[in-house]
């Protein structure tokens, strides 16, 4: 069975090289070791040293010397908008303070569908809207070094 052995960020790995592609949620893409099906159906073992995150558009280095494409697979979210930026600055507290893993956007916050959640952001004046897009939630203060801009890696 093939492994993967190495995550390189993406721009940072050979693409026009890759094999194929593996589209996993974003519970699937923060790993160490796991079994995992290529999007073409081939089987391959992740097997990093150390658990990673993985992100849209990183390459998976395999034991063969080829190369897979990580892509974010669409998920079940709630967008949450509101009419002002301090009302949604209001709404995001009220979402960390429940501890729920939260995506920032500029004018926007995606969060797992969740209807008690839902029913909160709405009552506090939010506007909600269910979506299917990838999650690619904060990674929070002490995880370690993670973030969402890859052309500031240097």
């Amino acid at each position: 069975m093939l492994r993967a052995e190495r995550v390189e960020r993406m721009g940072r790995w050979p693409s026009d090289c890759a094999r194929g592609t593996v589209t996993l949620a974003f519970d699937a893409r923060h790993r160490r070791r796991l079994r995992l099906t290529s999007d073409a159906g081939e089987p391959f073992l992740l097997d990093l040293e150390r658990a990673a995150v993985l992100e849209d558009g990183d390459g998976l280095a395999l034991s063969d010397g080829t190369w897979l494409a990580v892509k974010a697979a669409a998920e079940a979210l709630i967008e949450i908008t509101a009419p002002s930026p301090s009302l949604l600055l209001r709404i995001a507290w009220h979402l960390g303070n429940r501890h729920l893993p939260v995506q920032l956007l500029d004018d926007r916050i995606l969060i797992r569908a969740d209807h008690v959640i839902e029913e909160m952001v709405r009552g506090l004046g939010g506007r909600v809207e269910a979506i299917e897009a990838p999650f690619d939630p904060e990674a929070g203060a002490y995880a370690g070094g993670h973030h969402h801009h890859h052309d500031d890696d240097a």
